[in-house]
């Protein structure tokens, strides 16, 4: 090679050196079932921070917001999606931290729409799925049955509880998530759901539960149907590299229409009078630093 050519290769690799910036990285975020809109919500997410940072963004199933957070703890992931109820009740033991409030999981407590049962305490000797073992719902589902001891549960996955339901091998499973799920909403196609009214539940929920109806357009049969809301919250622990958490937080902000799922009817939070609301999980200092400088 001439000493030219030599010089000018040289040249030009120092010059990307100095021009390329760090190296991307792996961020992992932790989402839920398959059919849930923890999962449809964390793939577009991962697309969007992909774009935004030049990170590669993996998104893992899992079952939901107590595997996140033990997912969390290990080391195993470095964001998660988890009901603000899980983060309060696991939250003391695990030093969790935000990056937004993200949107509203709504309690489906889901019967076929030709059940005999109308209200929650006519399940009494029926068997009801609370959700897959390791789920913020199940959590949930075990909090509400208590005061029922009557009540048969078994934890099953969100596919697997659908098919039990349908063939009639449970009388009623209980799911949390955005509305309408799409797996519900193929249920409800198929052979019709109802769900059951779940006022009665929220004040045993605490400050972290909010009381709301189905909207329309949801499923055929439960507009205006009472239930329990559940903010979900973007969390990460406090080892998240600050720029991390600056990049997926300007994401949250700037790209928020293009982060919903469709179809949803649901309640969202992400603008940010609603996405610093964390509730019982601190934000991460990366995240405050971003809100700060995109909002003052």
């Amino acid at each position: 090679m001439r000493r030219r050519d030599f010089l000018a290769l040289v040249g030009a690799g120092f010059l990307s050196s100095c021009t390329s910036g760090p190296p991307a990285r792996t961020v992992r975020i932790a989402a839920g079932e398959p059919g849930g809109f923890y999962t449809s919500f964390a793939r577009l997410l991962a697309d969007e921070v992909s774009a935004a940072s030049g990170n590669r963004v993996e998104v893992l199933s899992t079952q939901g917001s107590v595997a996140n957070v033990e997912l969390l703890r290990d080391g195993g992931t470095d964001l998660g999606m988890v009901l603000a109820d899980t983060a309060a009740e696991l939250g003391p033991a695990i030093p969790l931290r935000a990056l937004g409030r993200v949107y509203e999981n709504y309690a489906q407590l889901v019967v076929r729409a030709d059940s005999p049962v109308q209200v929650l305490d006519e399940l009494s000797g029926r068997t009801v799925s609370i959700g897959a073992p390791k789920s913020g719902t199940a959590l949930f589902g075990r909090r509400m049955l208590a005061p029922r001891p009557g009540v048969r549960t078994t934890a099953l996955p969100l596919e697997d509880a659908i098919a039990a339901l349908e063939a009639r091998r449970i009388d009623a499973l209980l799911w949390s998530g955005g509305i309408p799920t799409p797996a519900l909403r193929a249920l409800d196609d198929r052979i019709g759901i109802r769900l059951l009214p779940l006022e009665e539940v929220t004040s045993g929920c605490g400050p972290v539960c909010d009381q709301l109806q189905v909207p329309p357009g949801a499923y055929r049969r439960t507009a205006g149907v009472p239930t329990v809301g559940v903010a979900n919250v973007l969390a990460c622990t406090p080892d998240l590299p600050d720029d991390v958490a600056e990049a997926v937080v300007r994401v949250l902000v700037r790209r928020a229409p293009f982060l919903v799922p469709q179809p949803t009817v649901g309640t969202q939070f992400l603008d940010v009078g609603n996405l610093i609301g964390t509730g019982p999980v601190p934000l991460h200092p990366g995240a405050q630093r971003a809100y700060r400088d995109l909002h003052g």
